[in-house]
């Protein structure tokens, strides 16, 4: 064969030798990418579930109080809110890697028992609380849609238990993240309540706040609201749970910062809605189911369905949560096992504490006189109390180089810890000027 035929037999031989080059060259990069998505899938679960689980029934009663009583006005508190979770998560995911110890443990072997013992004692106390505020919201959900909360906690509560006994970690990852996937419905019904972006935006980056008691309260609420201490505690746990390694970090980093801004996103969407109907009527509200009951006459039926959906969808991700929290903080405390994986017989104490504050949490809640409003903001204010030692506590264990070798925290990532921590100081202390005051 000689002529334009050869020649364009011998440039179509050229090509697909070529493309051949390039399909061998590219095969490495290929696999590669395939390893890095297979071991992103592999450390996904401890941000995502920590810091979605923080959008808790405590959490979206305390955004939509801050929107219906303050409309876009205060939403930078919940962006610095973020900013701070972010970074403290981040850091209390990578104390777990590093060191393979919770942070009562961690707590103990560097300020001594008595300030760990004190510490979690805090936290049991704050936790049984809020976890009692997660019933409630389950309560309050189902009663929305005709269901009594005679029926729907002992059930709650029972599926939970049943869930974290039989599960086995995996299982109990697996329907933990899907139970996340449930807080697009307060995506959906900010969109729906149709409030003013410009406004929204503009409350994002522009701190301004009146200087009265009720503001400051819920400014100090939302910080402890959204960087929960029983949150900084579990994800630590629970990366040492998962077993992940040094070479998981950087995806685990991922993972955290993924579920801390997803957290701010759906706070920021539930505190749109209450501002562009609620607060644009001058209605008031007591806690979340309210806000969704209120949203029916404003901004249709299918928003606040979907507020109540999430709501519990909410509230059942995060009474999973709080008690494995406790019960994490409280096994690594004494030294005893504390993993998913182990059998009842292995981990008495890890089992008995997840069902004592799951039993008292939703106990509280039967109680027909309970004060329920008060102890859901009474625990996020204790809250925001307790994360001043805890932070500090992360604070000292990041630094020292002999728990976190060369992870240990450098000067600027000590500075911004040290300026959130002023910053939650600065709550704290005006709001107890301001009590003292009034």
């Amino acid at each position: 064969m000689t002529g334009p035929e050869s020649a364009g037999h011998h440039d179509t031989l050229k090509s697909g030798v070529s493309a051949g080059g390039n399909t061998e060259e590219n095969a490495p990069r290929t696999r590669l990418r395939r390893i890095q998505l297979a071991t992103m899938l592999g450390v996904l679960g401890p941000g995502l579930i920590a810091g979605l689980s923080d959008d808790d029934p405590a959490g979206i009663t305390t955004y939509s109080v801050l929107g219906t009583k303050y409309g876009y006005q205060m939403l930078w508190v919940l962006g610095v809110s973020t900013i701070a979770l972010v970074m403290f998560q981040s850091l209390g995911a990578r104390i777990g890697v590093v060191t393979g110890q919770g942070l009562a443990g961690l707590i103990r072997q560097k300020f001594g028992a008595r300030s760990a013992v004190v510490a979690i004692l805090a936290l049991l106390l704050a936790n049984i609380g809020t976890t009692a505020a997660e019933f409630a919201g389950i309560a309050a959900g189902f009663e929305l849609f005709g269901i009594p909360r005679q029926f729907a906690v002992p059930v709650t509560a029972l599926l939970v238990s049943v869930l974290v006994l039989r599960g086995g970690f995996k299982g109990i990852e697996r329907v933990l993240l899907g139970l996340s996937a449930i807080f697009i419905c307060y995506v959906a019904a900010g969109v729906l309540a149709h409030p003013d972006w410009g406004a929204a935006f503009t409350g994002l980056v522009v701190p301004t706040m009146p200087l009265t008691r009720d503001a400051v309260v819920i400014a100090t609420a939302t910080l402890g609201t959204t960087l929960a201490p029983w949150g900084l505690a579990f994800i630590q746990s629970y990366a040492v749970d998962k077993r992940l390694t040094t070479e998981s970090l950087p995806y685990l980093r991922v993972d955290v910062i993924t579920g801390a801004l997803l957290t701010g996103i759906i706070g920021f969407f539930v505190v749109v809605s209450c501002a562009a109907t609620l607060h644009a009527h001058g209605l008031s509200i007591n806690d979340a189911a309210d806000a969704a009951a209120a949203l029916e006459p404003l901004a249709g039926t299918l928003a606040k369905d979907l507020f109540a959906i999430g709501l519990i969808g909410a509230a059942v991700l995060a009474a999973s949560i709080l008690p494995l929290s406790t019960a994490y903080s409280v096994s690594d405390l004494t030294g005893s096992p504390a993993a998913l994986d182990d059998d009842l017989r292995s981990a008495p104490l890890f089992y008995g504490t997840f069902a004592l504050v799951t039993v008292i949490g939703a106990g509280l809640v039967l109680i027909p006189s309970a004060p329920l409003v008060a102890i859901l903001v009474l625990t996020q204010v204790l809250n925001a109390v307790l994360l001043l030692p805890l932070l500090w506590f992360m604070y000292g264990i990041a630094r020292d180089r002999d728990l976190m070798g060369d992870y240990s925290a450098g000067r600027g990532a000590a500075s911004g810890y040290l300026v959130a921590i002023a910053v939650i100081a600065v709550c704290v202390m005006a709001l107890g000027a301001l009590s003292v005051r009034s």
